[in-house]
């Protein structure tokens, strides 16, 4: 292994970690405070075998009753479990590797989960944070934004919005102002997120393209990269040398939008996290670990986590239990944006949609993840050894000069 800025353990099996560090950070959780957009549907839905057939079907009836096409663009879903609970989750698998936890929750564009969970806690050990959705160019990046000052977290969080939201704002000048603002205050981490996903759809290349361009203009602001907990270990593995070729640390992110906990998180020595934020920001180092369940197969863990999401919970509050209480369209009917219960889903939609749902159901469950190992490509296995994994830096020397040293501490 040639790793400057980040020292990296793959775990197989549960350990205790209390010879490595005293406290285990998770990073990028998600709870029913997030709003997911449903705008990639027709995407995917036009590519998925049978279930495509089923779905131009439906688009037919839906264009012959209402006289127009499903507009997704304004649909959403929500994960189905509370900020507590998610907290008390990733708490718990952290301290059963004997280590203190520090848990930030990160929902897109709101703080309302984490403003809760900091209200109960020790606020040291569960910031106010969010996952902030920066339009930039043709597409735009999610960036993690972790541990606002409690005075001014809310303050702080509209200004985030009105980037976001208002489209007089989507210029360089007002991203620069805002990040320059956070980076102003020492004890906030900003994090890219899964910065090689291109959750844009608007192709590899483009996407590629749009990051180095982002990277130029704003990697002054970013203190570290991160490699994700729902991304492939290639994915993860290209993020590690493009954050080594340009001098910038690796923070985790488990992305867990369903029951199960991070399947990465950061090690430290820190007792609180604005001394975790020290090691990133001004130290430029971290020490992250691969947790045993990352090395399942990803597809498998991705049906498992969808399978959590479409499940029915009987013991959640009213208006949160079936899954179709957890998804929000507008009709177009005047009423606006409703969950699907209140449109008259009694049984969860038709019989096709109820098959597809019990598919995933099963296809995530852990008998049919000797299938999914068989069929996962090679570079996208789990090393055994991490000493033996050989990184590639690439030369980004071009960009790297963009980011000049000081300016990110």
């Amino acid at each position: 292994m040639n790793l400057k800025n980040t020292r990296l353990h793959i775990l197989r099996e549960a350990a205790d970690l209390t010879a490595t560090a005293k406290t285990g950070v998770s990073l990028h959780c998600h709870t029913e405070h997030s709003r997911e957009m449903l705008d990639f549907v027709p995407h995917y839905a036009e590519k998925l075998p049978i279930i495509s057939t089923f779905w131009r079907k439906e688009q037919v009836k839906y264009l012959e009753k209402e006289g127009r096409a499903i507009d997704f663009s304004t649909s959403y879903w929500s994960p189905p479990l509370t900020a507590q609970n998610v907290y008390d989750i990733e708490k718990a698998q952290i301290n059963s590797t004997g280590l203190a936890a520090i848990v930030s929750i990160t929902d897109h564009d709101s703080i309302d989960g984490t403003v809760h969970v900091n209200a109960k806690a020790e606020a040291s050990r569960a910031p106010i944070s969010l996952e902030w959705t920066v339009p930039f160019d043709y597409g735009f990046f999610h960036v993690g934004v972790h541990n606002l000052p409690k005075d001014r977290a809310v303050e702080i969080t509209k200004a985030l919005l009105d980037v976001t939201f208002v489209k007089e704002n989507h210029t360089d000048a007002k991203l620069t102002e805002v990040f320059a603002m956070l980076n102003d205050l020492p004890e906030v981490l900003v994090i890219l997120n899964h910065p090689l996903w291109d959750i844009e759809i608007v192709g590899k290349e483009r996407h590629e393209a749009l990051l180095k361009e982002f990277v130029k203009r704003h990697g002054r602001w970013i203190h570290a990269f991160e490699i994700n907990g729902f991304r492939s270990w290639s994915e993860n593995k290209a993020v590690i040398e493009m954050a080594e070729a340009l001098g910038i640390p690796i923070a985790t992110g488990g992305d867990r939008h369903g029951c199960k906990p991070n399947t990465v998180i950061n090690l430290t020595n820190a007792d609180t996290f604005e001394e975790f934020v020290n090691e990133i920001r001004v130290e430029k180092r971290s020490e992250v670990v691969l947790m045993p369940e990352y090395e399942q197969p990803l597809h498998s863990r991705q049906l498992q986590s969808f399978s959590e999401i479409l499940s029915h919970y009987p013991d959640f509050v009213d208006g949160r239990q079936r899954w179709f209480d957890r998804v929000f369209f507008d009709t177009g009917d005047g009423n606006g944006v409703r969950n699907l219960a209140s449109h008259g889903w009694k049984l969860g939609g038709p019989k096709w949609l109820r098959a597809a749902i019990w598919t995933l159901g099963f296809l995530g469950s852990p008998k049919m993840r000797p299938f999914f190992r068989i069929a996962r490509k090679k570079q996208d296995r789990v090393p055994r050894d991490v000493a033996k994994t050989k990184f590639e830096i690439p030369d980004l020397e071009e960009i790297s000069r963009t980011i000049p040293q000081e300016s990110a501490s």
